[in-house]
């Protein structure tokens, strides 16, 4: 009964209201040193870098009290300028907190260079036309020369010049094809020469 009754008087209720304050008190105060210390209420937005280059972005990003980590370079984008930036972690328009780095992945100073493949030669126009654009190399022209097989490719060109096994060429470079047009023997220019000495020589023996 002694313990009911100091449950109920007034003394026990007042020292449960003070401990309810002092409870209530602490943890407004533990909160708000949480605050102050994390910087839970600063919030910077992340600013849009794209298509910027590294002397704007750091003037930028400055201003913001922000910091900047270069990732790598991606495969290059004609839309975008060079060593501009191509892509960015947090994106523009997240919040982040003061001195929070922002990750930056640039744009490279242009293609990069591709190996032609050396077993082309001798496969057909169809086999080998989605090879060179899976590479990323545009077809560019297309021209003919006797030899037995239709459509075979015979040689690879670039700007004029032969490609050879292992040569690499920037991506999106235009390689020309000289197919076989199923008409014959392919002669190539030495062909022809010993043909015309031989032809010399015949003519000289009948004098």
């Amino acid at each position: 009964m002694g313990l009911f009754r100091f449950i109920f008087s007034k003394t026990f209720l007042i020292q449960l209201v003070l401990a309810i304050v002092v409870l209530v008190v602490l943890s407004f105060l533990t909160m708000q040193w949480l605050d102050y210390s994390t910087n839970q209420d600063q919030r910077i937005e992340v600013p849009d870098l794209a298509k910027m280059n590294l002397d704007k972005v750091e003037d930028r990003l400055d201003e913001l009290d922000l910091d900047y980590e270069i990732l790598d370079s991606a495969n290059f984008n004609p839309e975008f300028p060079r060593y501009s930036v191509i892509d960015q972690v947090p994106a523009p328009g997240k919040f982040v907190k003061e001195d929070r780095k922002i990750y930056l992945t640039l744009n490279p100073s242009g293609y990069r260079k591709i190996e032609v493949p050396n077993n082309l030669i001798r496969k057909t126009r169809r086999q080998v036309e989605p090879t060179l654009r899976a590479l990323g190399f545009d077809i560019g022209e297309i021209t003919y020369k006797p030899d037995i097989a239709e459509d075979a490719v015979l040689e690879l060109r670039y700007k004029g010049k032969l490609i050879e096994p292992g040569d690499k060429l920037m991506k999106t470079s235009k390689i020309d094809l000289v197919l076989g047009d199923g008409s014959g023997r392919y002669r190539n220019i030495e062909d022809d020469t010993l043909d015309v000495e031989e032809e010399t020589e015949s003519e000289i023996d009948e004098f």
